[in-house]
């Protein structure tokens, strides 16, 4: 991947705090997008997609804080299926190709979509020619959402690129589930050559966010601790929206509150709290809870880390002009 972008990363933070701060003085509310239209041919290319995408985020999370968990969420069960291709992205075509949106770790439950579309459509608009594709833009996405609800900036490379189709049974069984033991999420993450210690950090973006009553009425999923608290009238309906946040805590802000937590026996899933039932998690655990300044930077590098996961080998790749649907009107090599 190009690395010459990823020291645009800390100017990309700076310039939306910069924008945020002006808007608020002025009294104006300017929207970001306005704002950055307007000064775009003063932008580098690759600096100028940071921007745009910084700012559909942005705008967002604005809308709706919990949408910074939905696109790290969305990242992560983009890159651990076949690697980072934004196969998730793709829509199914009846009849033709069914892909990872529905399958049922994602369907219903994954969101974000929109978001990801916006920040596209924002890059055609302030940077004409930019060629840039839906995995680097989920990426990004994911990165500013993390620093956006309190965690620490870090570097992005450009340079991924989008497979030609996805894999609905991969998502069933590459994903964590709530229900994994841990034997079972350790094998999950060693196969994408992630460390008990990256995954310990990895599922402390499980610090902000919330998981759905229908999830969680299902027994396999919830730590059994936390059952006689939860307060969503079980058993409910597949529509049902009613959501419990998965740190108890804090659950807006990116910090280390998850890992108290568990700490504490009140892990919401099931595959959270068994963190807990192993020296060699366990132990990680505690240090983070104690250490958080370290464990935002062992986060970071996870997710630098999960980021470069690769496309399976031979898939056929591209970059996408609608993140949805492959380029073209054929679909044979799906």
């Amino acid at each position: 991947m190009a690395l010459g972008a990823t020291h645009l990363s800390l100017a990309l933070c700076l310039m939306a705090l910069i924008v945020l701060v002006k808007s608020d003085f002025d009294g104006k509310k300017e929207p970001i997008n306005n704002i950055l239209e307007k000064n775009s041919e003063m932008l580098t290319q690759d600096f100028c997609i940071f921007a745009a995408v910084g700012s559909v985020v942005a705008e967002a999370i604005a809308r709706e804080r919990r949408m910074g968990a939905s696109l790290i969420r969305l990242f992560f069960h983009d890159c651990f299926v076949d690697g980072c291709d934004a196969g998730i992205l793709l829509d199914d075509i009846p009849g033709r190709f069914q892909g990872e949106k529905t399958s049922p770790p994602n369907n219903n439950s994954v969101r974000g979509y929109q978001v990801i579309d916006q920040a596209k459509q924002r890059i055609k608009t302030m940077c004409p020619g930019a060629a840039v594709s839906c995995a680097d833009i989920l990426a990004l996405a994911a990165r500013d959402s993390v620093a956006m609800l309190g965690g620490i900036p870090y570097p992005v490379s450009l340079g991924r690129r989008d497979a030609r189709t996805a894999n609905f049974t991969g998502a069933l069984t590459q994903l964590p589930a709530p229900f994994d033991d841990l034997n079972v999420q350790l094998k999950k993450f060693s196969d994408k050559g992630m460390s008990a210690r990256e995954m310990v950090a990895l599922v402390g973006s499980h610090t902000v966010g919330f998981a759905r009553c229908v999830t969680l009425c299902d027994d396999r999923n919830i730590n059994p601790a936390m059952k006689s608290t939860l307060k969503c009238g079980c058993p409910v309906s597949n529509n049902n929206t009613n959501l419990v946040p998965l740190d108890l805590i804090t659950p807006d802000f990116f910090d280390k509150f998850y890992y108290e937590d568990l700490i504490r026996n009140q892990g919401l899933l099931f595959s959270d709290q068994v963190l807990m039932g192993s020296t060699a998690t366990a132990d990680v655990v505690r240090t983070y809870n104690g250490n958080p300044a370290l464990f935002l930077r062992e986060f970071n590098n996870a997710m630098i880390k999960m980021g470069n996961l690769p496309p399976s080998r031979g898939v056929q790749l591209e970059i996408r002009d609608v993140c949805s649907k492959v380029n073209g009107n054929s679909i044979a090599d799906m």
